[in-house]
């Protein structure tokens, strides 16, 4: 039965919405860090931030709804962690060389680093925004109750985002390098994607 692989499922959504959302602030709060360097740390580089930040969330919301609207299923949720633990690589790896080609072509602080925030942060943040929408759909079983579920997994969601916030300020950008911090969050979000996948291609066959 469909609804009942989507009702076992709850929990494990429940803990990867968790998730999707403290690495969102995590990203968020280390791009201040990542920038600086570069563009400093003024209004101008947290308004470029917040202001991509908010756009690729909003694009990815909305592709995220849309999707959910087709066969929505644990394999495809696991594919959109996937990707994100792939898009954070460039911004761990190339992150100098491309803030360093910006920089040198870019006299405007202001729009530099607007730019290199699109380009560092766009995709990753945008794909983990379609992960919300996704999880509402996954949990929806009874139309009737679909305000309360919505309810409940942003609250998880922005719960961990609040403790992402917390943890990065307060103790990771202590304890680790940025990149060490980046490429954990990129293996977080691989395992999250396979162990979807993998949970999500036995519920056929345990349905049946």
């Amino acid at each position: 039965m469909p609804n009942q692989n989507i009702l076992t499922s709850n929990p494990l959504v429940l803990c990867l919405a968790f998730v999707s959302g403290f690495i969102i602030m995590a990203i968020e709060l280390l791009g201040g860090r990542i920038l600086a360097p570069y563009f400093g740390s003024s209004i101008y580089v947290w308004g470029s931030i917040i202001t991509v930040f908010m756009l690729s969330l909003s694009i990815g919301y909305l592709l995220g709804g849309r999707m959910s609207l087709h066969n929505p299923n644990l394999r495809r949720y696991g594919s959109f962690f996937g990707a994100a633990a792939l898009l954070l690589l460039p911004l761990t790896y190339w992150s100098n060389q491309i803030m360093e080609a910006m920089f040198l072509r870019i006299e405007d602080p202001r729009y530099g680093s607007l730019v290199v925030s699109m380009l560092l942060f766009f995709l990753p943040t945008a794909v983990m925004g379609m992960i919300a929408p996704y999880s509402v759909r996954l949990l929806v079983v009874d139309s009737a109750r679909s305000g309360h579920i919505a309810g409940t997994l942003y609250f998880i969601s922005t719960l961990g985002s609040a403790l992402g916030t917390l943890a990065t300020s307060f103790y990771l950008v202590l304890w680790f390098e940025v990149n060490q911090i980046l490429l954990t969050m990129s293996v977080v979000l691989a395992l999250s994607g396979i162990l979807a996948f993998i949970i999500g291609s036995k519920a056929p066959a345990e349905a049946s």
